[in-house]
């Protein structure tokens, strides 16, 4: 009988294995994870569970009884050593594991801060698992002085969890903008505003040259001397593939495990989806950071192992949560040349990215309809004029009949 094993058990891992199962597969199908929690949305992490709002049980994508039901075996705190592709073997604590089909979910790490500037201090933390947040959750005490480094939406949106139970807040961003490497200035205006007017400093244009204290950061220098004190330190700086277990096995790596379009790596019977992989994109390779894209891509991998032959065709979408505003996300901005700026109701705006007369990509803040209509008319290939986009008199859902 065939056996899919999946090393990653995240949003993509669990995604595959259940579609998988839907598709008729009969299979034996194993997720190997390194975490102890069953598989598990990642988002909530940064708002919700952090704040206290949600136990982790909600946090899980299917119950226990789910993938008892499904016949899904979960492997969990286990670490896979090793993959021998010739063999079709995967070494997990100790163990041979023989598979007919691998498939890689093994998702992304979060950047750290270099010891050699602090970065291995008690009170440094990263945002990125449940036991991330789990060892940073008794530092939100209200009072207490929270520097957060990098201002990416990670970052703001650890800012906003401490602004909202009474921290002292300051968000280090060295670029000339908080979000320059991932929206325009009018998305990181309205959200300096934002934070901002709820009491978070933002210091922009701004460097971090090292983490002070002995043992435990008791604060921080910048680039230009000042010193800051800091009860605990939140790293935002990005993530990167988890793509060692495959170049260690001889697998092509291209900005994460390079794909084909069907989701196959360079070795046989060997996938890879989600976060740690790259797939063609109009003429180049892409790797997007993604629930949507972990869900999207994982399922049409499990598709293409049951014999679909179906090319992976990306359809981009983001969101963020900071206090009550719900920024969403259609599109790829990259190359985008001019702005449309469409106001709301109730203080609600969208931002459309243009380049030419093509439209890229929307940022809505609490303007679902605005979001719903970008997303549909990009998915449709459509681009209306600019000027109607930014006409409130126009209704926006015309414009996917025109």
């Amino acid at each position: 009988m065939a056996h899919v094993v999946i090393v990653g058990a995240g949003q993509a891992g669990a995604a595959c294995a259940a579609k998988l199962r839907a598709l008729g597969f009969a299979g034996e199908v194993t997720i190997i994870g390194e975490e102890p929690a069953p598989p598990y949305q990642r988002p909530p992490l940064s708002k919700a569970y952090l704040l206290g709002e949600m136990e982790e049980e909600r946090l899980w994508l299917r119950s226990a009884e789910f993938y008892a039901e499904q016949g899904i075996a979960l492997r969990l705190g286990a670490r896979v050593e090793a993959i021998d592709t010739a063999a079709r073997v995967v070494t997990v604590g100790g163990d041979a594991v023989g598979y007919d089909e691998l498939v890689l979910t093994t998702g992304s790490v979060p950047r750290r801060l270099p010891a050699a500037i602090g970065g291995d201090l008690a009170g440094v933390f990263t945002v990125r698992t449940l036991a991330d947040v789990d060892a940073m959750r008794a530092e939100f005490v209200a009072g207490r002085r929270l520097v957060i480094v990098g201002g990416g939406y990670i970052g703001l949106e650890a800012a906003a969890v401490g602004a909202k139970l009474g921290l002292a807040v300051t968000v280090l961003e060295m670029a000339p903008r908080i979000l320059a490497r991932v929206a325009a200035p009018e998305t990181s205006d309205y959200f300096r505003a934002l934070h901002g007017a709820r009491g978070v400093t933002i210091l922009e244009s701004t460097g971090l040259e090292r983490l002070l204290g002995e043992g435990r950061v008791t604060g921080v220098r910048l680039s230009d001397g000042r010193e800051l004190p800091a009860d605990f330190v939140i790293a935002g700086v990005g993530i990167v593939p988890a793509t060692a277990l495959a170049e260690a096995a001889g697998i092509a790596v291209e900005n994460g495990i390079a794909c084909d379009a069907m989701g196959r790596t360079s070795a046989p019977h060997v996938w890879a989806a989600g976060d740690c992989a790259s797939f063609p994109w109009k003429g180049g390779r892409l790797r997007l950071e993604s629930v949507g894209n972990a869900i999207d891509m994982a399922e049409a991998v499990a598709e293409n192992i049951c014999g679909a032959a179906k090319p992976y065709e990306a359809l981009p979408w983001f969101w963020s949560d900071q206090y009550d505003t719900k920024l969403q996300i259609a599109g790829l901005n990259t190359g985008y040349d001019q702005i449309a700026t469409r106001a709301g109701a109730e203080g609600a705006v969208s931002f459309w990215y243009y380049r030419g007369a093509e439209l890229l990509a929307v940022d809505a803040m609490n303007d679902s309809r605005a979001y719903m209509v970008g997303k549909r008319l990009i998915e449709m290939g459509k681009s209306p004029d600019a000027a109607l986009v930014a006409d409130v008199a126009v209704d926006l859902k015309t414009l996917l009949k025109a």
